[in-house]
C-alpha cells in the first residue's frame, strides 16, 4: 500500500508539472521589436517548443518573424536576429484612408490595390495624371482605426519600393482586396 501511495504521488507530479512560458499579450505585426508589454507569463504543461518565462530578456527587443496573435504561447523560431522588415526591394507605406475608402472588414495580409480616390472637383482622377493615378500594389500590414467618428483610417500597406513615393502621394487613396492568389488588378 505504501509503495502504491509512493508511486501515484509521483505520476501526479509529472502529470500536473506545469512550466512558466511567454504568451502574447496583444497582436505583434511582422518586423517589429517585441516590447515588454507585448508578453505575459502563464503555467502550462509544455514540454519544448516555447519560450520559457525565464527567458523572456532574450526574446524582448529581437524582431517578429511571423504574426503573432494575443494568447498563443511564443515559440523560439518566431523571433530572431536576421529577421529584416521590411525585406529588400519593399517599403511600407501608410495612408490615411477616409470613411468608405477601404472594406470595413480590411486586415493585415491581404493582397490590396490602393487608387486615387476622387479629386477635389469631385470627379474621376484626370487621365493627364498619367502614373500618378495608377493603382499601387502591395500586402496590408497594418490597419488602425479612426481617431475620431468620421476620421480617417490609418492603413499599412507593403509595396515595391519604386511604386512608395507613387503610393504615399495618391490623393484621398481608395483600399481594393484583391485574390490571395492571381495577377488580377483594377
Amino acid at each position: 500500500m505504501v509503495v502504491s501511495a509512493v508511486g501515484f504521488t509521483m505520476v501526479a507530479k509529472v502529470v500536473g508539472h506545469r512550466d512558466r512560458v511567454l504568451v502574447l499579450a496583444r497582436d505583434v505585426p511582422v518586423g517589429r521589436a517585441l516590447q515588454p508589454a507585448d508578453l505575459r507569463a502563464v503555467e502550462v504543461a509544455a514540454e519544448a517548443g516555447v519560450v520559457s518565462a525565464a527567458d523572456r530578456g532574450k526574446v524582448v527587443g529581437r524582431r517578429v518573424k511571423v504574426p503573432l496573435v494575443a494568447g498563443a504561447l511564443l515559440a523560439p523560431g518566431q523571433v530572431g536576429a536576421p529577421a529584416i522588415f521590411p525585406p529588400k526591394g519593399s517599403s511600407e507605406v501608410s495612408l490615411a484612408v477616409e470613411p468608405g475608402g477601404a472594406p470595413p472588414d480590411l486586415s493585415r495580409g491581404e493582397r490590396v490595390a490602393v487608387l486615387p480616390g476622387p479629386t477635389g472637383g469631385g470627379g474621376a482622377p484626370q487621365a493627364d495624371e498619367g502614373e500618378a493615378s495608377a493603382a499601387v500594389m502591395g500586402t496590408v500590414t497594418g490597419v488602425r482605426a479612426p481617431e475620431s467618428s468620421g476620421g480617417p483610417q490609418v492603413v499599412t500597406v507593403l509595396v515595391e519600393t519604386g511604386a512608395a513615393k507613387r503610393a504615399a502621394q495618391l490623393e484621398h487613396p481608395r483600399v481594393v482586396v484583391l485574390p490571395a492568389e492571381g495577377r488580377e488588378a483594377p
